[in-house]
C-alpha cells in the first residue's frame, strides 16, 4: 500500500460517511455522536485502533479544509439543528440519575489516571483544558457538549499553531505557579 493509499482510503471513508450521515441522519444511532460515528466507521472498516483512527481523522481534517467544513456541518446539523438531547436523562428517577453520574465520574477519573500513566501530565492537562473550554462554549451557545467540543476542535484545526501556542503558554504558566506554590508550601495557585 503506497503513502497516498494510506491517506486516501481513510479520507474517502470519512467523506463518504459524512455524505451518508447528511443524507440519512438516522445512520447515527439515537442520541449518538456524529464525530464518534465517523471515528468508529474508520475503526471498523479499516480494522485499526480507536487511537489510530482518531489520529488519522484529526490529521485529515487539519489538512483538508473543505472536508473539515463538511465534518462540522454534519455535527451542527445533527447535534444542533435536529436534536433535543438530554430529555431521556431528565425523565429518570433521582436515584437513577445519581447512579449514572457516579458511574460517569468513576469512568472519567479512571480514564484520566490511565492517560497520566501512559502519556504524562501534559496530555492530561491538555485534555482537561479542552474539556473546560468546550464546556464554556457549550454553555455560551446553548448546545450539547459533544457538539461544542467538535466546534472547538474545528477551530483548533483551522488555527493549529495559534491554539497550540495558547495552550502551551497557559500550561507553562500553570506549572510555574504550581511549582512556586509547592516550594513555598502554599496551596494558593493564583
Amino acid at each position: 500500500m503506497g503513502t497516498n493509499d494510506k491517506h486516501d482510503i481513510p479520507k474517502n471513508l470519512i467523506e463518504q460517511e459524512i455524505n451518508a450521515v447528511m443524507m440519512m441522519p438516522t445512520r447515527v444511532r439515537e442520541n449518538g455522536c456524529v464525530a464518534c460515528h465517523i471515528l468508529f466507521t474508520l475503526v471498523n472498516r479499516m480494522g485499526i485502533s480507536e487511537a489510530s483512527a482518531s489520529d488519522q481523522l484529526s490529521e485529515i481534517l487539519t489538512h483538508d479544509q473543505n472536508l473539515n467544513e463538511k465534518f462540522i456541518d454534519a455535527v451542527e446539523k445533527i447535534h444542533m439543528k435536529q436534536r433535543m438531547m438530554g430529555v431521556s436523562f431528565s425523565l429518570k428517577s433521582r436515584d437513577s440519575k445519581n447512579r449514572y453520574i457516579n458511574s460517569q465520574m468513576k469512568d472519567g477519573l479512571y480514564e484520566l489516571d490511565i492517560d497520566l500513566v501512559n502519556y504524562g501530565k501534559d496530555i492530561v492537562m491538555r485534555k482537561l483544558l479542552i474539556t473546560y473550554l468546550s464546556l464554556q462554549l457549550a454553555q455560551s451557545i446553548g448546545v450539547d457538549h459533544h457538539a461544542a467540543k467538535e466546534e472547538l476542535y474545528y477551530y483548533m484545526r483551522t488555527k493549529d499553531n495559534e491554539t497550540h501556542t495558547m495552550l502551551t503558554e497557559f500550561m507553562d504558566h500553570f506549572y510555574e505557579k504550581v511549582c512556586k506554590g509547592e516550594e513555598s508550601g502554599s496551596d494558593n495557585v493564583t
